[in-house]
């Protein structure tokens, strides 16, 4: 008899929206395609624009979660944001989204920032129920997000336990490697872990395709 897994949420840290891609996507004479969606009337999906604007780091983060994330695991994702909480990648938003996005200063966490969060975060725990577990893909060193999540999910709020010691880009090339895979890491509690922990070995290159 197959033990079912509890349900659980991926959390995706949100990207920066005040940078120099952040300037190219929002130039109004920008013609690439996705720079021409996020000014169109339907806008782009969230999950798009933190990709472009974060590269390898969210892109492995959002295929990752993507990969685990199904119906029979009961599982799903959402990204964070600096004033609009949880949002499903699918969302689409708009250039004035992404301008105010950038004017939440996430390293002061004021109330902006944490109270459209707890609400998500404490609606997703009752409807998952009391054994979901939160999966956090992003950096815990800091507490502007985590302080929040831990105050509504505990001890069920993990995150992979080969994070520590990496920096953005090798976790993002470790998500993409175990998303084609398909080897799910392993998850850690947060409140138990070592925020700052020794460097571990470069990845391996990806094998090419002949």
């Amino acid at each position: 008899m197959r033990v079912p897994h509890p349900p659980k949420i991926f959390l995706l840290s949100p990207a920066r929206c005040d940078g120099r891609r952040a300037k190219a996507l929002l130039n109004t004479a920008a013609e690439f395609p996705l720079a021409q969606q996020l000014r169109s009337a339907e806008g782009a999906t969230v999950g798009d624009v933190f990709s472009f604007l974060s590269g390898l780091y969210f892109r492995g983060k959002l295929t990752y979660a993507s990969r685990f994330a199904t119906a029979e695991s009961r599982s799903d994702v959402r990204i964070i944001t600096t004033n609009r909480g949880l949002l499903t990648p699918a969302i689409r938003v708009s250039p004035r989204d992404l301008t105010d996005f950038a004017c939440v200063d996430l390293a002061a966490a004021g109330d902006s920032f944490e109270r459209p969060l707890v609400a998500d975060a404490e609606t997703l725990s009752r409807d998952l129920g009391p054994e979901c577990v939160a999966i956090l893909l992003g950096s815990i060193a800091t507490n502007k997000y985590v302080g929040p999540l831990k105050r509504v999910y505990g001890e069920r709020l993990l995150f992979p336990k080969e994070f520590i010691g990496r920096g953005d880009m090798s976790r993002g090339g470790l998500l993409l490697r175990h998303a084609a895979s398909g080897e799910e890491l392993e998850y850690i509690p947060v409140a138990t872990a070592v925020r700052h922990g020794k460097r571990p070995p470069k990845l391996a290159p990806i094998p090419k395709v002949r």
